[in-house]
């Protein structure tokens, strides 16, 4: 059997053969990208990658895109065992990219501005590094997912037996833990970080729409103005932060999107509000829920209109878990150094759909550095001048590989 460091030097000798290919298939990603569920294009390549490698895969997951590779431990006393499984979200956003690279989408409106592109390029790094060592002493699972950004794509994925091996709708043996990661643009080119427990925060959405009564703007008694009512609820809802929960504890209500009126002169008979909270914890997800009713409603009955609120549950808390982080913790100080590994002090209020996977078998996911070190500033995820470093790529394929066979 190989030593550690014969394997973690034959790991680093394959990923950088390999860099020069990775980086080419991450800039074709990047000109390629795809909105949730279209993903079509960067199915196509992953299973070409993982065809061409001889993986076995099952592909038309997660309504048609989301692809599911496996590969086999290299004895069968490890092919007795439940395999690692290493995901990567595969969708982009509704931007218009003004990075000015030369790979810069050609999909008009839609760019790789969270950086699925690089997920996906290390991933298939991954899977190419892994299949050609001599020992693999557990199996393989390799998950590509559609619509991470807003779609859901881990929830299907688990709900139609990506974890679950052969037998549950996936291929080869159940997956036995999960763990997968997220360029950052804070943290420092080469470093990763997690921390046990809650990450990211949950997620829900919502929309308000507040009826009123119509009218002309220069008789603004003879209407019950919907514009009015929608400021003062904008407002008061901020008190729910501020007022309704501790001050050590995280809640988040942000109103991203408002639209009202026709004229300059004509009060309207309606305002629409959009936007998102966040929260950490089960219990201040309902409490920050049951009083953003209490605080809409009422305040529009105040002003003589109702409020008619749509309020969707989304992403989970993405809680890691603590054995799981833990082997993620010292696999990264012996393959990177401890000065390159960072324990997350606070989690997060940004959300994320790895989080299913982890109601289904322990996970971890952890932060990959993108901030090249003498960087004071770095363009940062969802701005339309953001792009996936390539310099992270062989941290981030290096540390899949770790992952997957380190004990």
């Amino acid at each position: 059997m190989p030593t550690t460091a014969t394997v973690m030097t034959s790991i680093r000798q394959q990923i950088a053969a390999e860099l020069s290919a990775l980086t080419a298939i991450r800039h074709d990603l990047h000109a390629h990208p795809e909105l949730s569920f279209t993903e079509k294009y960067t199915s196509s390549v992953v299973q070409r990658e993982l065809a061409t490698l001889g993986i076995q895969f099952k592909a038309g997951y997660a309504k048609g895109t989301g692809v599911v590779g496996y590969l086999p431990a290299t004895t069968p006393e490890g092919n007795t065992l439940p395999s690692v499984g290493l995901r990567a979200d595969m969708d982009a956003l509704p931007i218009e990219e003004a990075t000015g690279v030369p790979y810069s989408s050609c999909n008009r409106g839609i760019m790789h501005a969270c950086g699925h592109d690089g997920h996906i390029t290390i991933l298939i790094g991954a899977a190419r590094t892994l299949s050609r060592l001599a020992h693999r002493p557990r199996p393989v699972t390799f998950v590509f997912q559609p619509a991470e950004e807003g779609g859901a794509g881990g929830e299907l994925m688990c709900q139609e037996g990506a974890l679950k091996g052969e037998a549950g709708g996936g291929v080869g043996n159940p997956v036995g833990e999960m763990f997968g990661l997220h360029g950052w643009p804070t943290l420092q080119l080469g470093q990763v970080a997690s921390r046990s427990g809650p990450l990211l925060a949950s997620v829900d959405d919502f929309i308000v729409d507040v009826e009123g009564v119509g009218g002309h703007a220069a008789y603004p008694h003879l209407a019950s103005d919907p514009v009015v009512a929608a400021a003062h609820i904008i407002t008061a809802i901020q008190s729910i932060a501020s007022r309704n929960v501790g001050p050590l504890e995280s809640v988040v209500c942000s109103v991203c999107m408002l639209h009202a009126g026709t004229a300059n002169n004509i009060i309207p008979a309606s305002t629409r509000f959009q936007g998102t909270v966040r929260t950490l914890k089960p219990a201040l997800r309902l409490l920050a829920k049951e009083r953003f009713f209490a605080i809409a409603e009422a305040t529009a009955r105040a002003h003589g209109c109702t409020a008619r609120i749509n309020w969707h549950e989304s992403y989970p808390v993405t809680h890691n878990d603590p054995q799981a982080t833990g082997r993620f913790f010292d696999v990264a100080r012996a393959a990177l150094g401890p000065g390159r590994v960072i324990n997350v002090e606070h989690a997060t209020m940004g959300g994320e759909d790895f989080s299913y996977y982890g109601h289904h078998v322990p996970a971890c996911f952890f932060f990959l550095g993108l901030r090249p070190e003498n960087a004071t500033t770095y363009p940062t995820l969802h701005q339309p001048d953001f792009d996936f470093n390539d310099d992270a790529i062989p941290a981030g394929v290096e540390m899949m590989c770790e992952l997957a066979i380190r004990k």
